[in-house]
C-alpha cells in the first residue's frame, strides 16, 4: 500500500513537472498553426528538398510534422500527391524528426542540451534522406495510401476563427495533453515504484545487458531505455528522470542513451502509424535501429576513448 503511495505521488510530481513544459508549448504550437508562420517556413525550405529527392510542396509535411507531431505531418502527406519514394523519404526523416518542440524540452529537462538533441535528430533525418535518395533510384510510381486520403492535413491559415476560440483550442489541447500525460505517467510511475522496491528492475536491466554493452554504457540506464523504447519520448519522459534521479545514471551514459532513443524510440507506434501511407515498414523500423546502433557505438567509443587520453595526461599544475 505505501509503495503504490510513493508511486502516486512520484507520479504526481513528474506530472506537474512535465505539463509545466508541455502546456505552454502546446498553446504555442497551436497559435502557430492558425499564423502564416509555418507557411513561411515551408516556402523558406522548398528549394533545398530536391537534394534529398523531395518536391517543394513536401516542406509542409516536414514542417507541420516537426512542429506538432508525427499524426499531423502524416495527415499532412495524405493530402498531397507524391510518389512511394517521396512518400517513403519523409516517412524516414519524420520517424527520426517529429515533435521537435515537446520532446526537445523533455531532453532538457532531463538535464541535456537542446542543441545537441536538435543536431541529432534533424542531422539524421537529412543524412538518411540524401543516403536514400543516392541509392534508390525506383519508386517513381503515384503512392496510394493504406487506408485512406484526402483532407486530413493539419490545417495551417487563420481562416476566419477569431483569436479567442484559437486561444481557447490551445488551452483545451494543452489541457488534453496534460491528462493524456497523467494517465499514462501515473499508473507507470506506480508500476516502476513497485519493480523497484521488489527488485524486479534488476530484470529489465539484465534482458537489456546485451543493448547496453552494446552501446557501451551501464545497466542503471536500462529503465531509462526500456520506457523510451516502448512508450517513447514524451511519454516516457516521466519514467527516464524518476530513473536519472534513483539509479544516478552518468552524464556520459545519459547523451548515449538519450541519441539512441531520439534515433529510436516507440518503436511500436510509431512504425505502425506509418502503415497509414501504404508503405513497407519493415525498412523503416531496421533503418532507424540500424542508424541508432551506429551512431552511439561510434559515439560512445570515441567518448571513452577520449576520457582514456585526458586521465593519462599528467597534471599540468605540477610541471615546472
Amino acid at each position: 500500500m505505501f509503495m503504490l503511495k510513493r508511486g502516486l505521488l512520484s507520479g504526481l510530481r513528474t506530472t506537474w513537472t512535465l505539463s509545466k513544459v508541455i502546456f505552454p508549448i502546446t498553446l504555442f504550437v497551436t497559435i502557430l498553426g492558425y499564423t502564416p508562420v509555418l507557411d513561411w517556413l515551408a516556402t523558406f525550405i522548398a528549394p533545398l528538398m530536391n537534394v534529398i529527392g523531395l518536391s517543394g510542396e513536401a516542406a509542409i509535411p516536414l514542417v507541420i510534422g516537426n512542429a506538432l507531431n508525427l499524426y499531423a505531418g502524416i495527415g499532412a502527406i495524405l493530402s498531397l500527391d507524391l510518389t512511394v519514394k517521396e512518400v517513403f523519404i519523409l516517412a524516414i526523416m519524420l520517424s527520426f524528426s517529429h515533435n521537435l518542440f515537446i520532446e526537445s524540452a523533455v531532453a532538457a529537462k532531463v538535464g541535456l542540451r537542446i542543441s545537441i538533441i536538435l543536431a541529432v535528430r534533424i542531422g539524421l533525418a537529412l543524412v538518411s534522406a540524401f543516403i536514400i535518395n543516392l541509392v534508390w533510384q525506383g519508386g517513381g510510381e503515384q503512392a496510394v495510401y493504406g487506408f485512406s486520403s484526402g483532407s486530413e492535413a493539419a490545417v495551417v491559415g487563420a481562416e476566419s476563427t477569431g483569436w479567442l476560440s484559437i486561444i481557447g483550442e490551445g488551452v483545451t489541447a494543452g489541457l488534453m495533453g496534460i491528462l493524456q500525460l497523467a494517465l499514462i505517467v501515473i499508473p507507470l510511475m506506480m508500476i516502476v515504484q513497485i519493480m523497484r522496491e521488489k527488485n524486479w528492475l534488476k530484470l529489465i536491466a539484465t534482458s537489456l545487458s546485451p543493448l547496453t554493452k552494446l552501446i557501451g554504457v551501464e545497466k542503471n540506464t536500462s529503465i531509462t531505455l526500456a520506457s523510451g523504447l516502448s512508450i517513447g519520448l514524451a511519454y516516457g519522459a516521466g519514467v527516464m528522470i524518476d530513473a536519472v534521479k534513483e539509479d544516478k545514471v552518468k552524464k556520459k551514459d545519459l547523451y548515449i542513451v538519450f541519441i539512441f532513443l531520439v534515433a529510436c524510440h516507440a518503436v511500436v507506434e510509431d512504425t505502425l502509424v506509418f502503415l497509414i501511407l501504404g508503405i513497407p515498414v519493415w525498412p523503416l523500423l531496421l533503418i532507424r535501429l540500424a542508424a541508432a546502433l551506429l551512431l552511439t557505438i561510434v559515439i560512445s567509443r570515441v567518448w571513452n576513448q577520449y576520457d582514456r587520453k585526458r586521465m593519462k595526461q599528467p597534471d599540468e599544475s605540477y610541471v615546472h
